[in-house]
């Protein structure tokens, strides 16, 4: 499968798949920091995804889809405002989730970002007295 959105290069690439099939016009392409969305077939989207915002990253399987050895990946962003990436029907999901957190976690490492960076002010920080 060849993506068009990027010169960089492809760590993992998929598609979204009906039963164990790949007939879809969704792709997925995942670079050392960034994922990849190109959805349609006549009239295309792309989307772009920066790794090291996202906040979590969610597994879900029902059982059409563990016995067609997919699940659907589902991503939290941070950024200007929360979102959330579906990443529906992914062949092998169980590897692709685990491999996308530790992609996530090398791109947070290379820009030098932690956690209290995406969720600001408050949190357990906030319950602390400031005077201790």
């Amino acid at each position: 499968m060849a993506v068009e959105f990027t010169d960089d290069e492809i760590l993992w690439e998929g598609r979204k798949h009906w039963l164990w099939f790949p007939w879809s016009f969704t792709k997925y392409a995942l670079t050392g920091d960034r994922l990849y969305t190109q959805k349609g077939l006549l009239s295309t989207h792309y989307d772009e995804l920066l790794l090291y915002r996202v906040t979590d990253i969610c597994l879900t399987r029902t059982l059409g889809q563990k016995l067609c050895g997919m699940g659907t990946i589902t991503l939290t962003c941070k950024g200007d405002a929360q979102r959330v990436v579906f990443m529906r029907n992914i062949k092998d999901s169980i590897r692709v989730k685990n491999n996308l957190s530790r992609w996530v976690e090398k791109a947070r490492e290379e820009r030098g970002i932690v956690g209290r960076e995406f969720f600001g002010p408050g949190g357990d920080e906030a319950d602390e007295d400031p005077l201790l």
